[in-house]
C-alpha cells in the first residue's frame, strides 16, 4: 500500500485473488471500508474489477470527507467536511488523514461528541493526542460537551471554546488564512453542516 497526492493504492488479496485498486479517499479508515466492500462484491460473486474501478472514483460526499477550497486572506484555503457526524475512532481517523495534508496551518473545527454516556469526558480529553499528534496549531472546539477537551488543549496551541456553530462560524472567519488546511467534524447535533454551507457560499 501506498499513498500519493491524496489517493491510496492498495493491492490485496480477496479470496482467492489477488486485486491492486486505488482509493480516491485519502486514509487507512478509507482502506478499510474499501477493502470490506471488496468482500461483499466477492460474496455474491461480482465484478471484483468493475468495483475496484468505482473506489477509484468515489469522491468525498457531502459531511463524509467532501473536499474543496475557499476564499481566505492571501489565497485559498482546503476545507474537509466531515460535518455529519463523529465518534471516537472517526474523530482519530480523519485527524490522521488532517495530519498528512500540506499546509501552512492545520485548523480543526470539532464539535462535541453525543451519546457517548458516562466516559464522554474522558474520551473528549483524549482527542488531545491525536490533535498534537497531527500537528494542529489551531482550532475551535465547540459545546458545552467538548469542555475536557478544550481543557486538556491549554496552553498547547491557538485554540478557542465556544458555545455552538454559529458562534464557531465567527471565530472561523476571523482564524481563517490562505494555506490553512481545515476540519471541520462533530456530532450531527452540533450543526457544523451550517458552518461549511457558510464556506462553500462566500458568507463566512
Amino acid at each position: 500500500m501506498r499513498t500519493a497526492r491524496g489517493a491510496t493504492f492498495v493491492t490485496a488479496r480477496v479470496g482467492s485473488r489477488e486485486l491492486s485498486f486505488t482509493m480516491a479517499q485519502p486514509g487507512m479508515h478509507w482502506v478499510s471500508n474499501g477493502l470490506a466492500v471488496l468482500a461483499a462484491v466477492d460474496a455474491v460473486g461480482g465484478d471484483l474489477a468493475a468495483a475496484g474501478l468505482a473506489l477509484a472514483e468515489m469522491g468525498g460526499l457531502a459531511g463524509r470527507g467532501a473536499r474543496f477550497t475557499v476564499a481566505a486572506a492571501g489565497g485559498s484555503a482546503l476545507v474537509i467536511d466531515e460535518s455529519y457526524n463523529a465518534n471516537p475512532a472517526s474523530m482519530r481517523a480523519t485527524l490522521a488523514v488532517l495530519g498528512a495534508e500540506k499546509g501552512v496551518r492545520r485548523i480543526v473545527v470539532l464539535g462535541e461528541m453525543r451519546e457517548l454516556g458516562d466516559d464522554s469526558d474522558s474520551y473528549h480529553a483524549a482527542l488531545a493526542a491525536p490533535i498534537l499528534a497531527a500537528g494542529v496549531e489551531a482550532g475551535i472546539l465547540v459545546g458545552e460537551r467538548i469542555a475536557p477537551l478544550a481543557i486538556a488543549l491549554e496552553g498547547k496551541g491557538d485554540f478557542v471554546h465556544v458555545a455552538d456553530a454559529a458562534a464557531a462560524r465567527a471565530s472561523l472567519s476571523t482564524m481563517l488564512a490562505a494555506g490553512d488546511a481545515v476540519l471541520i467534524k462533530g456530532s450531527n447535533g452540533v450543526g457544523l453542516a451550517a458552518v461549511v454551507a457558510s464556506l462553500r457560499s462566500g458568507t463566512q
